[in-house]
């Protein structure tokens, strides 16, 4: 029998964005995941400042223990293994060369470049295929504005909000919070537009708390969003895999170490509970699943997504609020996407692999796309 070719599979990760952290874990988790009989991986790491490392450098950077001279360590070990850096660039002549010789990509660039269409239209321009949701899909879950406008003209449920830009509250911030006042109900989450793993976010009880809060998430992002919070919440996601006929995972429930499901609860502080599945009754779990699957079709979305809500209780009434789509969630093996599907009878190589044959035809449904039209306009 003839032996099949290996595919070689680029991990880009690290990234010019506060969740650069996160995705030199999940990089890794991916490399170890990955099934070495079948794919040959190539890392490609990108470092704060935006340069990009060649694969020896790369490689090096997940080994060696540190991020630009602070340490990181993964939330589910505290081994020397887990430690990286980001070594300084050497040549900044690396992106068409060795992308163009790649079969697939496997982008793990959380956050701003990464998960908003930046990388996506590179690798577009250049014809490679990769994992993950395209342009469109991508910057409209990035944008947390966009993304609710979205799923509110598709009629999904959601909480109120409202935006505000940065420059604006520089130069009126009392006309600002008396808007907030006037027009949300606390408790309140302000969080920056475009950013993910609850950086820059703060649950705001009281309106005292609020200047500080939107000060914090300005910081981050020129725009803000504020979001009511839901009172006797239970805080479930379900993740999300396919292309045009997406399929959904069982339901699990995040019970957060701290007041919310902040960065600390998510990657440092293990008393972070991941029930699954979610405690709550199989009706709402199969309400769960129709919008995740509504809400992963409504932004256009492809291969994989997290999809997270609010669930009131009261008494025996469950009332379900969708929050966000996140289309390239954090992939570590103790992550709540892998281990939702891990439950649901997908293990992590083989989702990995999922993902990589839904790339890759993502990308052949695309050649089908003519280019040509016979114009008159050249000779």
């Amino acid at each position: 029998m003839k032996q099949r070719k290996k595919l070689k599979v680029g991990i880009l990760f690290g990234g010019k964005s506060g969740e650069h952290e996160v995705s030199f874990c999940s990089a890794s988790s991916v490399i170890k995941a990955i099934n070495p009989e079948r794919y040959d991986v190539v890392p490609i790491g990108i470092t704060k400042q935006g340069y990009w490392l060649s694969p020896a450098d790369s490689r090096r950077a997940l080994l060696s223990g540190k991020v630009e001279g602070e340490e990181i360590i993964c939330w589910e070990s505290k081994t020397d293994d887990h430690q990286f850096i980001v070594l300084s660039q050497k040549n900044n002549k690396i992106v068409y060369s060795f992308l163009e010789k790649l079969d697939v990509i496997f982008p793990v660039l959380h956050g701003p470049f990464g998960e908003d269409g930046t990388i996506q239209g590179l690798l577009e321009l250049i014809g490679v295929p990769y994992v993950g949701s395209g342009v469109l899909a991508s910057s409209l879950s990035m944008d947390k504005e966009l993304m609710k406008k979205i799923f509110q003209q598709a009629g999904l449920p959601h909480t109120r909000w409202m935006v505000i830009k940065r420059k604006r509250w520089n130069i009126e911030p009392e006309k600002i919070l008396a808007e907030i006042n006037q027009n949300l109900t606390y408790p309140l989450f302000v969080k920056p537009t475009n950013l993910g793993s609850s950086v820059g976010i703060s649950k705001v009880e009281r309106r005292e708390e609020l200047a500080t809060a939107i000060a914090l998430a300005a910081s981050y992002d020129r725009k803000i969003i504020i979001e009511e919070g839901i009172e006797d919440n239970i805080e479930v996601e379900c993740s999300v895999l396919g292309n045009d006929e997406p399929q959904v995972s069982v339901v699990g429930e995040v019970k957060p170490a701290g007041k919310y499901y902040d960065y600390d609860s998510k990657y440092i502080d293990e008393n972070t509970q991941l029930i699954i599945p979610a405690r709550i009754p199989k009706k709402v779990m199969k309400e769960i699943q129709e919008i995740s699957k509504l809400a992963f079709l409504a932004i256009d979305a492809a291969g994989m997504a997290r999809v997270d809500f609010f669930v009131q209780k009261r008494g025996h009434f469950f009332q379900v609020y969708l929050n966000e789509i996140n289309t390239i969630p954090g992939f570590t093996q103790v992550s709540m996407y892998p281990k939702l599907w891990e439950k649901s009878g997908i293990d992590f190589s083989t989702l990995i692999d999922k993902l990589i044959q839904l790339a890759l035809e993502r990308y052949q449904d695309k050649l089908a796309n003519k280019i040509d039209y016979p114009s008159k306009l050249l000779p």
